[in-house]
């Protein structure tokens, strides 16, 4: 098992609810640097389709149980509350997202993973020591869900399906796995310092591992403000790449959409008229490739509180298309294989804020297999072979991070 042996009991009206012994934990994306090194479980709470409810409702309720209150995010609590509660990692699939805005779900997950997870921690005065080396690692070729040129029928499919009107803009996302013997956590750890990761860390769980390189800010709400930070448009991170990223018009339109789409989002959650684009198209760094990215805020509407705000933000928009409900449709159609634990929702859930980033550059691992995903915006002006050659430079350093 990734993570050992958890003591689990059923919740009498909440599925999968897990009591665990208090233990060092790999920190998950988002902790505060003051609790990094020093977190020890104190609850989990994990959610599959089986079990049947509502999860954002679950997860408000779980966090609650344990002193972290979201029902009103405009009015946060202290920074640490007084039982010892640092904070939890929340984590949110695709799939589950797509469940809570009422969209298509897709295929089935290709990792043993929940859906949901919820891990409240406390922390301890001092860092966990080093037992020494890690245990031996070995991982196996990868396996594609489809080839290039499989890829490239799809990327035409969705381009048919803007011809006809049905969609302005679908991401469609390839998946790899791979066997491996011994304790991936090493290089799941090694995948979360990449440079550029604002999202770097681990979240783990019985049988089950989630690593991320994330830079995509999914929703962070900060002082009475939301924020997001849609992620679209890539190049080599060459001085040509950056000039061919700011003119091309392409990019800068698949962008846009997705910048409009953002605050439609917000806006669903938004005080009104306050949403805004405070940085529009600005070019920032990730490994080797340069990103387009803007910055969408809006202040909190009165009373709003996580199972609301995870319902306007799940699945995110730059990994979803536009409409987004129409793009489920086309991406649980074209994809062969699930999206786990990527394009998704992870990140930190304090007292007094909230960040989530949104699972690009992610890998997962269960019981016996590595599990990573990559993809891109399709428009109209997309070019099949463009498109397949984006997806494969994106997710070459993540597979380079596992080798």
């Amino acid at each position: 098992m990734v993570c050992g042996k958890s003591a689990e009991r059923m919740s009498m009206n909440r599925p999968d609810v897990v009591e665990t012994l208090p233990r060092m934990v790999v920190d998950p994306p988002g902790v505060p640097a003051s609790c990094r090194g020093r977190l020890v479980e104190r609850a989990r709470w994990q959610w599959r389709p089986a079990d049947g409810g509502d999860p954002a409702a679950y997860a408000e309720e779980f966090l609650a149980e344990h002193g972290l209150h979201l029902r009103d995010l405009g009015r946060p609590a202290g920074r640490h509350h007084r039982h010892g509660v640092c904070g939890a990692a929340l984590y949110v699939s695709a799939a589950a997202g797509a469940l809570l805005t009422g969209g298509a779900p897709g295929a089935a997950n290709p990792a043993d993973l929940p859906e949901v997870a919820v891990v409240v921690y406390g922390h301890t005065a001092a860092g966990p020591g080093h037992p020494g080396p890690p245990p031996p690692w070995w991982r196996g070729p990868w396996t594609e869900s489809w080839s290039p040129r499989q890829h490239a029928e799809a990327v035409t499919a969705v381009r048919q399906a803007i011809g006809r009107g049905e969609v302005y803009q679908v991401n469609l996302v390839g998946h790899a796995s791979a066997a491996y013997t011994g304790d991936p956590l090493p290089a799941l750890a090694r995948l979360g310092r990449l440079p550029g990761a604002r999202y770097g860390g681990v979240l783990t769980g019985p049988g089950w591992a989630i690593g991320c390189a994330s830079p995509e800010t999914l929703i962070e709400v900060r002082g009475g403000t939301l924020t997001t930070r849609p992620i679209k448009g890539t190049r080599p991170a060459t001085a040509a790449g950056h000039a061919d990223l700011l003119s091309s018009a392409k990019e800068r339109a698949e962008h846009i959409m997705i910048v409009d789409l953002e605050r439609n989002d917000l806006a669903r959650v938004a005080r009104t008229g306050s949403v805004r684009v405070d940085d529009l198209f600005a070019v920032r760094r990730w490994c080797d490739l340069w990103q387009a990215e803007s910055t969408v805020r809006a202040d909190v509407a009165d009373g709003l509180g996580l199972a609301d705000l995870l319902r306007a933000v799940c699945p995110g928009g730059s990994v979803t298309g536009a409409p987004k409900l129409a793009a489920l449709d086309h991406i649980a159609a074209l994809e062969p294989v699930g999206r786990g634990a990527s394009m998704g929702a992870l990140g930190w859930v304090g007292p007094d804020h909230l960040d989530l980033g949104l699972t690009i550059r992610t890998a997962a691992v269960d019981g016996s297999a590595v599990h990573v995903w990559a993809g891109g915006g399709i428009t109209w002006d997309s070019d099949p072979a463009a498109e397949v050659a984006e997806a494969a430079a994106k997710t070459t350093p993540v597979r380079g991070a596992l080798a």
